[in-house]
């Protein structure tokens, strides 16, 4: 499982319909907002998923700590 960095909501590669490649690593979202959220400031993201950051989108913010 991949984990969607924008919402925290797990993601699974096989069947996700999004994703992007950032830096030659390919990162999976749950939704097009967070494809697009990521996008607009990936490296704030890639910063930050070693902590939670808080952010929440389109599923409501489900945190799996």
């Amino acid at each position: 499982m991949a984990k969607d960095l924008v919402c925290n909501m797990e993601v699974d590669e096989k069947t996700a319909k999004w994703k992007t490649i950032y830096q030659g690593k390919t990162y999976y979202f749950c939704a097009p907002g967070c494809k697009k959220e990521f996008e607009s400031n990936p490296q704030e993201y890639v910063d930050n998923s070693a902590n939670q950051s808080g952010h929440s989108c389109c599923c409501g913010g489900h945190h799996h700590h």
